[in-house]
């Protein structure tokens, strides 16, 4: 089929009534947080299937349905899902495809459109396309969730980012490899089980219990390992098809890697949201509501911030207030293309907490990270002539080799 109007195809909207026989196929980014969020959608009545593939046709997939000067992360996004249905592990009369997209001023604004032209390419333009798109929600057919659904996922985005945390610090130290991915697997079915409960809303006890798992955990701290940050662009920072699989591959050369929470991605949009009405105004509802937000958000993070203080076996960070001063004399907070000014600002907290060696992770291409990483570790070094700041670009054509080398080399000096 020749697709020369992509604006006149038509979109196959997800109802309500596929809620009943529909499986929703879900693009894997975060391993503990997808999870967790995939088990929220599923207790909000939904059939699911995360998607865990991540061999290399499905790059190839992405070069074949979307052109190569897009965003690596839609190439490897749309890539995954086209390989899904065609894998013919799935009823294609039954199946609906699942993309979130936060819209804005990058090339990722294009997931809706791209996706939608690769299914038509392949013979799926029957197959439903239920989204969360920020900046159009009437564009598709979504999925229907109450206020305690958004509640799970919201939690489950915490509860993530503490499992994440603790893991990273144990695995390097772990003496029975693996232990601590044992760990993790049995709380996301704990959590997942709990859910549907009262339970599961009971942050403060379950963050108690998760460190005293973690702390069980046998480990050899007797000798410290070197600790990597890693910023960057949201999907290449944490998705191993994304990044080639960079915290693997620095935990095996005897790296214990730091990365921030995906709560601290969401203060982020919050916070500049409200720092918009600043700049431009905007209504008191609209104020009142991205205050209320971010009260409950940073609640929640100080709560979750104050258990590890009180287990006192694992590194706590700084609460996101901190994070937002990081990038004074920096950045205006009115830069939030990409991971506008947080990337800055996470990049500075690191250097600041002593750790010098950074990974700032990002397409090829991607102009605000390239500006507001590679433009600003030239001002980062200046100041602080420790830092020792390393730049890889992921796209297809990309030399896993390449990018190695670099990475050996950053440790070299860090040495």
């Amino acid at each position: 089929m020749e697709l020369k109007n992509l604006h006149n195809l038509p979109i196959v909207k997800f109802t309500p009534e596929m809620k009943e026989t529909h499986t929703l196929l879900v693009p894997m980014m975060l391993p503990i947080h997808f999870e967790l969020v995939e088990g929220a959608i599923r207790n909000a009545g939904y059939k699911t299937a995360l998607l865990k593939t991540s061999h290399k046709e499905i790059a190839e997939e992405g070069l074949r349905n979307v052109h190569n000067d897009m965003c690596y992360p839609a190439l490897l996004i749309i890539g995954q899902l086209i390989d899904a249905l065609k894998s013919g592990e799935y009823d294609l009369d039954k199946t609906a495809v699942f993309i979130t997209q936060t819209g804005g001023g990058c090339r990722a604004s294009n997931y809706l459109s791209l996706l939608r032209k690769a299914l038509y390419k392949n013979g799926f333009g029957h197959v439903p396309i239920a989204s969360f798109n920020v900046s159009n929600p009437d564009s598709t057919g979504g999925i229907d969730l109450n206020k305690r659904d958004l509640l799970n996922i919201i939690l489950s985005l915490l509860y993530g980012d503490i499992l994440m945390r603790v893991h990273n610090q144990c695995v390097p130290y772990e003496i029975d490899k693996g232990s601590s991915q044992a760990v993790v697997d049995d709380w996301v079915s704990r959590l997942i089980s709990q859910m549907s409960g009262a339970k599961f809303m009971k942050t403060g006890a379950n963050f108690r219990d998760i460190l005293r798992d973690f702390s069980l955990v046998a480990r050899d701290t007797s000798r410290k390992k070197m600790k990597v940050g890693i910023v960057g662009e949201i999907y290449i920072k944490y998705s191993p098809l994304g990044n080639n699989g960079l915290e693997e591959y620095l935990v095996n050369q005897g790296v214990e890697v730091i990365n921030s929470g995906m709560m601290e991605f969401a203060m982020y949009r919050f916070y500049s949201m409200l720092h918009e009405t600043k700049l431009y105004g905007g209504s008191l509802k609209r104020k009142i509501i991205l205050r209320l937000v971010m009260f409950f958000f940073l609640r929640k993070q100080r709560e979750m911030i104050n258990a590890i203080k009180k287990n006192g076996n694992f590194d706590a960070h700084h609460e996101f207030t901190h994070t937002i001063k990081m990038c004074d004399g920096y950045l205006d907070h009115g830069v939030k293309m990409g991971e506008g000014w947080l990337l800055t600002a996470e990049m500075l907290e690191l250097i600041h907490n002593g750790i010098n060696n950074i990974v700032a992770v990002q397409p090829f291409g991607c102009l605000p990270n390239h500006i507001v990483a590679k433009g600003m570790s030239r001002k980062i070094k200046d100041n602080f002539p420790s830092a020792n700041i390393v730049a890889l670009d992921y796209d297809p054509g990309s030399s896993l080799i390449n990018q190695e080398n670099r990475l050996r080399l950053m440790l070299a000096n860090a040495k």
